[in-house]
């Protein structure tokens, strides 16, 4: 009872508090922020993250936004006018009188729903009346449980308070405050304060009250930007904002910012541009586009690769520019490489970016996005206001404004540059030379450095051959992998990783590096890599595997070796054995944050003795363990041994956030120093939501084997629930295949049987590495050949695998089926 007084006393305090904060602004009636004002205590007090209000247009037939505070309108899909007669949320208020509150369910069903950041939020538009007259007070909330009480208590409070600004009768000259103006849409008579006329140059005396007398001072490039302010179906969206520049008797031209919105006519009375004029030299750098251009060019004249270019661009571009958000790829056939994402973060960037742009080898197909395609073909710069319609990889990019810059070198699109704004942008003359400017400059260094990186590129493509493109989905787990070229050098190295699915949910995580930079450390490198995925695929335990890939060094004759750390990790047990061949060990993150060296045996390096020995060492993996795979070039260099280089790993592992895999790899590369190769491997265990059923049977070769086996799994079935319908199956399948094995095949026989998802699965194996065949065809006198028949009849899928020693025979049957 006490948690709901004070939840009722803290609801009164809200509303006590926007009912004065809202007192306080019904006494500066005249300013023109007021209406701006009171919308904004929507956002303090209302819950919500967008307010507007809607008022009738001159001819009586929409309602017209005629202001609004918060995020971006276009995100919510919500228009700059509604037809009064027509069915929307805001007419339906209007007309009734009555509040409108809409949940996520009942929005999506509307014409106007679209795609939004947070498609879950909910819309509430209140009538506001005054008098006869009257409009409409929009509100959007993203919060799970929408708009509470208090939340709409005190919105209908701002409903009232709303005055929406009285149909303007003329005014005299010297009435408005110094810094303000207001504009008659049809006859052009302008009313400025005094301030505005200092700012131009002018006395009070010299000012004929013609606005044609104003945009004379002003640089002409910059007429076009002004002109669109004053036409009136620019301004129905509500609020502008622009900065112009205005002629000076002496030096450079002076920056003018003018925020304006339009108040619709009525009455007899004509529209009316209202705003203010304000100086904005003190908001701009002294910096002016050319001394940027200039700027640009001395640094990209000492950018030696692509990455240098990338960052000069972005640096002189996003900052001066207001940029939300600015990426700059490569252009390599038909596919995009990007070479820098700023803001770096995945949730800054629309999906279809995180998806294919943030991946090992982050790059994506020019299909991908048609618009961005055209550009490029046609090579020059496009600009996207806001509001544009875009396919949703670029609209998300920019949905206040886009522009796609593409960069020309010898001919030829080099790239492209991307650059996206949040909130609604103006384009003016000078940002559009700036951007050509800029895309010319940054297309030719491109070409320079592609020059400098020709072997760097090679090195790479190699790489990007010998190393997995994408690493597999993984039942309970989460992998990802980085590689670092050395910048020492322009040889190729000898580092590697692989992650490696096996049989009955485990995996293989391997780490490598041969020795040396040079095309034969990168060959080996490849063939290293290659058998020891053969050696795990054919189901040895990991000292085996290893063991075989030292012999297959030792007979390749060469004079290099190679480290090698290898793990077979059970994702059903949080089990792991560890294998170490003179390589760094693996370093494991709990999931309290604290962080362990594994200390596990290890054997030499590959290639080194032919009769090596290489223990395997346990691992324990908690859910949310993190269990990390590096090179020597990470974690030794020459002012620092490898004890220190691991131990400062670990507790830059320790300071991660696991929950985003890709990051913490991110982190852990930043400080890295590229005197050497770096390969990085890392793998959070999750455990597995549902784990498989599981039995064994060894075969015993007496008369009775068959009959020993049909019996295990006739028990087996029972004690998971199997019907006897589908156990017949699964007994006819167990027959044929142990009498198959015993029959054709000499030692062990091993039969497993597995129960998840709903599929029962038989697997037979024996000694033999002989597949079994099924026959072609079978007489009606023949005794046999009917096994293999018969178990691909009454299987959804059926094969053979190889296995430590022999083969493994599998059925799988789907119960019902």
């Amino acid at each position: 009872m006490a948690d709901v007084v004070t939840e009722g006393a803290a609801g009164r305090g809200r509303r006590l508090r926007a009912e004065g904060a809202l007192k306080a602004l019904a006494v500066d009636t005249d300013s023109p922020q007021r209406l701006r004002r009171v919308l904004e205590q929507a956002l303090v007090f209302g819950g919500s993250s967008f307010a507007a209000v809607y008022t009738p247009s001159e001819d009586g037939e929409l309602l017209c936004l005629i202001e609004s505070v918060g995020v971006p309108r276009t995100l919510y899909g919500l228009r700059d006018g509604y037809a009064l007669a027509g069915r929307s949320p805001l007419a339906d208020a209007h007309r009734t009188g009555h509040p409108v509150w809409l949940t996520p369910r009942e929005l999506a069903g509307s014409a106007d729903s679209r795609r939004t950041p947070s498609p879950d939020f909910h819309l509430a538009a209140l009538p506001a009346r005054r008098g006869d007259d009257g409009g409409c007070l929009v509100a959007v909330s993203e919060n799970p449980g929408g708009f509470g009480p208090d939340d709409r208590a005190c919105l209908e409070l701002i409903a009232e308070a709303v005055a929406f600004p009285a149909r303007p009768a003329a005014t005299e000259p010297g009435e408005l405050a110094p810094g303000a103006f207001s504009l008659a849409m049809d006859t052009g008579r302008l009313d400025v304060g005094d301030h505005i006329l200092a700012l131009f140059g002018l006395g009070t005396g010299e000012f004929d009250g013609k606005v044609e007398t104003l945009l004379g001072r002003t640089v002409p490039e910059d007429l076009p930007s002004l002109m669109s302010v004053v036409e009136a179906d620019h301004m129905s969206i509500g609020d502008r904002e622009l900065e112009f520049r205005v002629l000076q008797p002496a030096g450079p031209p002076k920056w003018l910012r003018l925020r304006g919105r339009l108040l619709p006519g009525g009455e007899g009375l004509p529209a009316r541009l209202v705003g203010t004029v304000a100086d904005a030299s003190t908001l701009r750098s002294e910096v002016t586009d050319v001394a940027r251009v200039q700027r640009l060019a001395a640094a990209l004249a000492t950018a030696g690769t692509v990455r240098d270019v990338s960052h000069a661009v972005v640096s002189a571009l996003r900052k001066p520019l207001r940029a939300d958000r600015i990426a700059l790829a490569e252009l390599e056939n038909d596919r995009l490489v990007v070479t820098v994402l700023d803001p770096p973060a995945p949730e800054s960037w629309p999906e279809l970016w995180r998806q294919e742009w943030r991946t090992e080898w982050p790059d994506a197909p020019v299909r991908a996005m048609p618009t961005l395609a055209a550009v490029l073909r046609e090579g020059r710069a496009q600009i996207w206001p806001a509001g544009t319609t875009l396919e949703p990889a670029l609209a998300d990019v920019g949905p206040g404004g886009l522009a796609v810059l593409p960069l020309p070198a010898d001919g030829r699109v080099a790239g492209a540059c991307v650059i996206g704004w949040d909130a609604p942008h103006e384009f003016g003359p000078d940002e559009r030379a700036l951007l050509t400017a800029s895309a010319g400059l940054a297309g030719q260094a491109l070409l320079r450095a592609h020059a400098f990186d020709a072997e760097h590129e090679l090195v790479g493509m190699l790489q990007r051959q010998l190393l997995p493109r994408r690493l597999p989905r993984l039942p309970g787990a989460e992998a990802v992998a980085r590689y670092l070229p050395t910048t020492a050098g322009l040889e190729v190295g000898g580092d590697w990783y692989d992650v490696i699915p096996l049989p009955d949910n485990h995996v293989a995580l391997v780490i490598g590096d041969v020795q040396g930079h040079s095309a034969a450390a990168a060959t080996l490198m490849g063939q290293m890599r290659t058998a020891l995925r053969a050696y795990a695929a054919e189901g040895h335990p990991p000292d085996v595997v290893v063991h075989h890939a030292n012999r297959l060094l030792m007979d390749l004759e060469t004079d290099l070796f190679a480290t090698c750390c290898y793990l077979d990790v059970d994702l059903e047990e949080g089990a792991a054995w560890c294998v170490r061949a003179g390589h760094p060990p693996p370093v494991l993150r709990h999931p309290d944050g604290a962080t362990e060296i594994v200390e596990a045996e290890g054997g030499p390096p590959l290639g080194v003795l032919r009769q090596a020995g290489f223990p395997m060492s346990p691992l324990s993996l908690r859910p949310g363990t993190v269990v990390a795979l590096t090179t020597d070039g990470l974690v030794e260099s020459t002012d620092a041994d490898i004890d220190a280089g691991m131990d400062r790993f670990a507790r830059e592992l320790a300071r991660s956030d696991p929950a985003h895999l890709g990051l913490v790899a991110d982190a852990l590369l930043v400080e890295a120093r590229r005197s050497d190769d770096i390969a990085l491997l890392l793998m959070r265990y999750d455990g597995m939501a549902v784990r498989p059923l599981r039995e064994s049977w060894t075969v015993w070769r007496v008369p009775e084997a068959v009959a020993h086996a049909r019996r295990f799994t006739r028990r087996t079935l029972r004690t998971w629930g199997v019907p006897p319908r589908d156990a017949d199956t699964v007994l006819l399948v167990v027959s044929e295949l142990v009498t198959n094995a015993l029959v054709h095949t000499d030692g062990r026989v091993r039969l497993d049987l597995t129960f998840v998802n709903d599929r029962l699965r038989v697997a037979v194996a024996d000694s033999s590495p002989r597949t079994p065949v099924k026959p072609a065809s079978i007489s009606w006198e023949a005794t046999g050949g009917r096994g293999i028949l018969l178990v691909e009849a009454v299987s959804a899928a059926w094969g053979t695998v190889p296995v430590s020693g022999g083969k493994q025979v599998w059925s799988e049957i789907a119960p019902g089926g």
